[in-house]
């Protein structure tokens, strides 16, 4: 598995993570399969993606609780867990209860990387990275960043850091959805913001694309290897698929296991160019 540094951390995570939306349920928890996600999750360890991004709003927080129970065979250290506080919770004192609630969610005494889901133009950007800000002194956050924020909104968040900084902005990032590379990329690779791709295969639409799997015939890999490979050749990007059965994991974890050409690239962002705008 290929690794990059997370911003100027010295810490280095797996280039292709584990997205975890609609494990556990959509907006309200579904216990139905949860011993089949626990055990997804541990072989996508096993392979080498233990870059595991979750939410506190994926299954009203259960996708937390199989994250938690699916890692507790592993050492700590070795794992990277993400997770996101709900918008509506960024106020102070709801944000810090909502961190302690994720916690005890994920069976864990810290959060590796704690995001803010989106923005809430609603309570005060201040208050919200101040308690950012206290959960990181306090050792309940190892790291702090964004998601789903624009440049502006990115400034806005670091102007109100005093000893800290975001390392991540966690987008949705495609073949089919290139906007980000007009301004939230160039920021994140010029200021040494990770961006880290949720949806990097289009809800599963890029694996059936034939122009990619006549790409992938050349290096015999798959349609969706190769949106993945195009993704995590990008400075400071990392993606995070989801994989529903043990197939689509193994794909996904062998998508670092190759280069595509300089030439294959620019045939691919030629093919997607109306995706940029």
């Amino acid at each position: 598995m290929d690794l990059k540094e997370l911003n100027n951390t010295g810490i280095k995570i797996p280039a292709i993570g584990m997205g975890t939306w609609e494990i556990g349920g959509r907006f309200s928890p579904d216990y139905s399969m949860d011993e089949y996600y626990i055990e997804i999750l541990r072989e996508g360890i096993k392979l080498g993606m233990s870059l595991i991004d979750t939410a506190e709003m994926y299954g009203a927080g259960h996708s937390e609780e199989i994250v938690g129970e699916a890692i507790k065979i592993f050492p700590r250290e070795s794992i990277f867990i993400v997770t996101k506080v709900l918008p509506e919770n960024l106020k102070y004192k709801d944000l810090i209860n909502a961190a302690y609630k994720s916690l005890k969610r994920l069976k864990t005494d810290y959060i590796d990387l704690y995001l803010i889901h989106a923005p809430n133009p609603k309570i005060p950007i201040k208050e919200t990275m101040e308690a950012m800000e206290k959960l990181v002194e306090e050792k309940i956050v190892k790291f702090i960043g964004v998601s789903n924020f624009n440049v502006y909104q990115m400034e806005e968040a670091r102007a109100c850091l005093s000893n800290i900084d975001i390392v991540v902005n966690q987008v949705e990032y495609h073949l089919l959805y290139r906007k980000v590379e007009k301004e939230v990329l160039p920021y994140c690779i010029k200021n040494k913001i990770t961006l880290m791709a949720y949806s990097p295969l289009a809800r599963g639409l890029l694996a059936k694309n034939e122009f990619l799997k006549k790409i992938g015939e050349k290096y015999k890999k798959t349609a969706a290897q190769v949106a993945l490979n195009w993704l995590i050749q990008k400075e400071m990007v990392v993606a995070i698929p989801k994989a529903g059965n043990l197939k689509h994991l193994i794909e996904n974890a062998q998508s670092c296991d190759f280069r595509l050409s300089k030439e294959d690239i620019l045939e691919i962002e030629k093919y997607f160019s109306y995706s940029y705008y």
